[in-house]
């Protein structure tokens, strides 16, 4: 930078010279290879036994680098001062003999030990044309100095000048970043917080106690910043009957949440209207038809039933609409897959055609629903876990209650890691049993063998 390219700033501003330095942010930071160089430059080139390169504070001379002062000299006051002087110039500041110049006359650093008699300066200037500070070459003894000489210290101040327009630009440049970064981070937080809330809505806080029947639910999100699109609920009916559904919506995020929404309140307000299953996905299957356009069909897979207490435990019937079969799993041990015939995605066609099944929960028994998340997750190797896998896991849980059930199932899921990929929901439903199993004290002890022996069959098929 040449010294016509420089802004005239007014001398007398020194509110806005001082804004100027802390815009920089180098007083008081520790010593610094680049200014060290620079100094020890200026004293070679100019063969001077000190060299400085300074910033002038409100009340102090700051010495970012120098070259031959006593060590530990890191500030001096700044009136009287030699750099005070030399920054109210806007063009280099010689002094070729102290004692005879009328500006340095009276200086304390021209009589006082460190003996002062030449003295240079070039003043540390902005692109906006304040003055920070000088480079300073300094001799005890007079000498002369020509206008080259001048002039590579002008250059030296641009040099430092450059310096710290380079630093303040890495500075602003992380500072935008970090505040970039916590912005991002905060409106993760916020729109995590907000899809949770959202997600919470979609779901029954708490599954209502049904007499004479244990029940747990399980619902994972495989993007904490998607809405997932399954669904769940139990509820009453009037007549004394329990309904029950769980299902799976096309898509993510918003769209899958407003269609997740739809159709768990027409689900219950069908059942109100006809409890008979068939009806009710009928009538799920006409809204969903009625509120989205036919050229971008939206759809659903639903297992609902209905839970009618009898003498011996209960009745279910359960009509299914796409979805994956739901899983009896007998106090014997034995697992049927419940899947009613026909079961169309519900959503897309006119005429769908939709079935019943009725069946049979004594007391040890259980009915296992759940979303496809979990049978088409990938177990290490690339394998799908699938529907054998998951009758294999759940007839070693024969005659446990549901929340047992859910947590085998939930521990299961963590095991899957990255090979988890879609949210899966899980609703069970189990009747107690009448008397705890003759053969051993607890569940978990009876359980335990069985679910590892479960655990050495699937990693065993894994690595063939």
């Amino acid at each position: 930078m040449t010294l016509t390219e420089t802004p005239v700033v007014s001398v007398d501003d020194e509110p806005a010279r001082l804004a100027a330095v802390r815009r920089y942010n180098i007083l008081d930071t520790p010593p610094d290879g680049a200014f060290d160089r620079v100094a020890a430059l200026a004293a070679r080139l100019f063969d001077v036994p000190i060299a400085t390169v300074t910033i002038v504070d409100e009340d102090r001379i700051w010495f970012k680098a120098q070259q031959g002062l006593p060590e530990g000299i890191r500030q001096i006051g700044r009136d009287p001062g030699l750099c005070a002087s030399a920054i109210m110039e806007n063009c280099p500041y010689v002094v070729t003999d102290a004692l005879h110049d009328p500006r340095t006359l009276d200086n304390p650093l021209v009589h006082g030990e460190l003996g002062v008699r030449f003295y240079a300066a070039a003043p540390i200037t902005t692109a906006d044309g304040y003055r920070l500070g000088t480079i300073n070459v300094l001799d005890v003894k007079p000498r002369e100095i020509d206008p080259e000489a001048v002039e590579v210290l002008s250059e030296l101040a641009g040099i430092v000048m450059d310096e710290l327009e380079l630093r303040l630009t890495a500075m602003t440049t992380v500072r935008a970043e970090r505040e970039r970064r916590l912005q991002a981070e905060q409106e993760q937080l916020r729109l995590e917080t907000i899809t949770a809330t959202l997600q919470r809505t979609l779901l029954p806080p708490a599954l209502p106690s049904v007499p004479g029947m244990e029940s747990a639910t399980l619902y994972h999100v495989a993007s904490p910043d998607q809405l997932g699109g399954d669904f769940y609920d139990v509820f009453h009916l009037d007549d004394g009957r329990w309904a029950f559904f769980l299902g799976d919506v096309c898509g993510k995020g918003a769209p899958a949440a407003a269609l997740t929404s739809l159709t768990r309140y027409t689900l219950r307000a069908a059942a109100i209207y006809d409890p008979d299953p068939v009806a009710v996905l009928h009538n799920l299957n006409t809204v969903l038809l009625q509120e989205y356009d036919a050229d971008d069909p939206t759809y659903c897979t639903v297992l609902f039933g209905v839970i009618t207490p009898v003498e011996d435990g209960f009745s279910v019937t359960l009509a299914g609409g796409g979805h994956p079969p739901a899983l009896a799993v007998r106090a014997s041990g034995a697992v049927e897959l419940v899947h009613p015939a026909g079961g169309l995605l519900v959503g897309l066609f006119t005429t769908p055609s939709f079935e019943s099944v009725t069946f049979h929960l004594g007391p040890g028994d259980g009915l296992l629903l759940y979303t496809d998340g979990l049978t088409e997750a990938r177990l290490p190797g690339g394998h799908l876990f699938g529907e054998d896998r998951l009758a294999e896991l759940a007839a070693t849980l024969a005659g446990t209650n549901a929340q047992r059930l859910v947590s085998e199932i939930q521990n299961l899921l963590t095991g899957f890691g990255p090979g988890l990929a879609d949210d899966t929901a899980i609703l069970a439903l189990t009747v107690p049993a009448a008397a705890p199993p003759t053969s051993s004290a607890s569940s978990s002890s009876v359980l335990s063998p069985s679910l590892s022996s479960f655990a050495s069959r699937t990693s065993s098929e894994v690595s063939q």
